[in-house]
């Protein structure tokens, strides 16, 4: 929420969030990603996560 409209990397959402010294499946993030999503879903809004193909992921604040 501090850089709405950033792109942050898979890698450094788990670095962010996990460190840097536990492995973790660079998949991992997209699985809560799509709980974020779910969770954040409110209908008749738009997706306040933007996926950035080939980048990562964006919060987009409305």
């Amino acid at each position: 929420m501090q850089h709405p409209g950033r792109v942050f990397s898979r890698e450094q959402l788990l670095d962010a969030v996990w460190g840097s010294d536990v492995y973790v499946e660079a998949r991992t993030v997209d699985v809560h990603v799509g709980r974020l999503r779910k969770a954040l879903n409110v209908e008749g809004t738009a997706n306040p996560i933007r996926t950035v193909r080939s980048a990562g992921y964006s919060l987009d604040a409305k």
